[in-house]
């Protein structure tokens, strides 16, 4: 693939976006930047946020991540499905019922000021980060297609990137990204479904061959029974399920398209449609997975012995694999098709994501409502560039720092990032207990810490027990004591704002 046909594929699809861009962020306000207005189609949020869901650690890494981790990953993603359920019977009413425009808002509500405003706080920093590694990823697989051969810079690429996000979302915001991030998630499941197409048609693997095949395979293995293990079953399980709670039901980024839907039936009928589909998904994403090892055996390559596949200790850096053979191995078409399909996954993340920041940020922050909407507009533009500027810096610091799978990366982020919100939404849901808001802040940057103290030492304290996922749930449980050790007693707070 020349490094120009790849440029001009990137340029045609970005033009189709900023056309969509301009059609839908006419006369668009703040409410249609931060929930639509709320008309949205609830079938069009749900197809939209698979997308949003999966982004481009999705795309490159699980597919690669079979490579020694076999198909656990599965386990994580059942782990969703329990997830949605507690997000759509308990969070999902909670939000509608208050009409939050930030979900963080109900803190405030409950708890007070300070508690509102670290909430708020520990989602910036988790969805800056999270979306940096998400971007660094599909970053460097351009580097690596494209402009190294041209002798561009890793930050110009970085860059310009972020520009094309920001050209496209700093009018329309949500109600334009509903509507764009349709168009990348069919971009992405048709890469999908096609990438296993050929590769099935390489190895002339029919449809019962190739499940035969992905089945019988050493890599597909989905139940891990030691408990030490970072693969355990139920250990990814419950991890998984504790996962989505937080990575949607707690972020502002998914949650802002749920709550564009018209009314809470519509968003319960969007998530409870979305879950089956997006566990169908990453069984394909797994599924390619398999097949890119097989093919590459076929073929005669030897993965673990390639200069460029290797990371700095001579491992096999699994993140390359699936560009690596879809840039030098695959036809030109199926080439072209993955590149169309990590850009529109990546892309389908990242412009939600900012979107997001934006939103939160300028509700939770600046207070925006209170100034009039040509004001609110300038305030929105402004934060909507600072938080490209920003994410560039994460990402360059990424490229100096991270030297693990980035699908771990992501989440072992998210664990110490989300905790202190899992703790404070399961203190104000699961208690009538109040809290000595300014202490709040303290107990929340505590808890975090520990977790790192405690799992950097696992191995040697807990008999060789090594954390994965489930970092997670250790974090979330010590801000929960946390919170029960400033806590006071209900007669001297108000009732919580229960979900039912």
């Amino acid at each position: 693939m020349s490094p120009t046909l790849v440029l001009s594929l990137i340029a045609g699809y970005f033009a189709v976006l900023v056309v969509i861009a301009v059609l839908t962020s006419r006369k668009a306000t703040s409410e249609s930047f931060f929930v639509a207005n709320r008309n949205a189609p609830w079938y069009m949020v749900a197809f939209a946020m698979i997308g949003t869901s999966l982004s481009g650690v999705t795309f490159i890494s699980v597919p690669g991540n079979v490579y020694g981790k076999s198909w656990s990953y599965l386990a994580v993603v059942l782990g969703y499905v329990a997830g949605y359920v507690v997000i759509g019977t308990v969070l999902l009413p909670l939000y509608y019922r208050l009409r939050l425009v930030s979900i963080y808002t109900y803190l405030d509500q409950r708890f007070g000021y300070w508690s509102y405003k670290t909430g708020a706080l520990f989602f910036l920093i988790s969805r800056a980060l999270g979306s940096g590694l998400r971007l660094y990823l599909v970053a460097g697989v351009l580097q690596l297609a494209v402009f190294d051969a041209m002798g561009v810079p890793f930050a110009v690429t970085v860059m310009v990137s972020i520009l094309f996000i920001y050209l496209y979302t700093f009018r329309g915001g949500l109600k334009t990204i509903l509507w764009t991030d349709t168009f990348q998630t069919l971009a992405m499941l048709s890469c999908v479904g096609l990438s296993i197409y050929f590769i099935s048609s390489e190895l002339n693997l029919g449809f019962k061959q190739l499940v035969a095949s992905v089945r019988g395979s050493s890599m597909s293995q989905v139940y891990f029974s030691n408990f030490s293990d970072d693969k355990y079953f139920w250990k990814q399980f419950v991890s998984g399920m504790f996962i989505t709670i937080v990575m949607t039901g707690l972020d502002q980024d998914l949650m802002q398209k749920n709550l564009s839907c018209r009314s809470l039936a519509d968003a319960q009928k969007n998530l409870f449609w979305f879950t089956p589909v997006i566990v169908c998904v990453n069984v394909l994403f797994l599924t390619l997975g398999v097949l890119l090892y097989q093919y590459a055996a076929a073929k005669g390559l030897h993965l673990s012995e390639l200069p460029q596949l290797l990371k700095a200790n001579k491992t096999l850096d699994t993140d390359l694999v699936f560009p690596y053979l879809a840039t030098t191995q695959f036809t030109l078409f199926a080439g072209i098709v993955f590149i169309l399909g990590l850009i529109a996954i990546t892309y389908a993340s990242a412009d939600s994501a900012l979107t997001a920041l934006t939103t939160s940020f300028c509700v939770d922050f600046l207070n925006i409502q209170q100034y009039p909407e040509a004001r609110q507009t300038r305030l929105r533009q402004l934060t909507h560039l600072g938080w490209s500027v920003a994410l560039i810096g994460i990402i360059l610091a990424f490229r100096v720092l991270n030297n693990q799978s980035l699908i771990d990366a992501v989440f072992k982020t998210a664990g110490y990032t989300y905790g202190p919100l899992l703790g404070l939404y399961a203190f104000g849901i699961f208690t009538r207990r109040g809290l000595r808001d300014r202490l709040v802040l303290p107990v929340c940057v505590a808890g975090p810490l520990l977790t790192l103290l405690i799992v950097t030492h696992s191995e040697e304290w807990l008999n060789g027990y090594k954390f994965g996922f489930e970092i997670l749930l250790l974090n979330g449980a010590l801000v929960l004591l946390g919170l029960f050790a400033i806590s006071r007693r209900p007669a001297l707070n108000p009732a919580p704002i229960a979900a039912v």
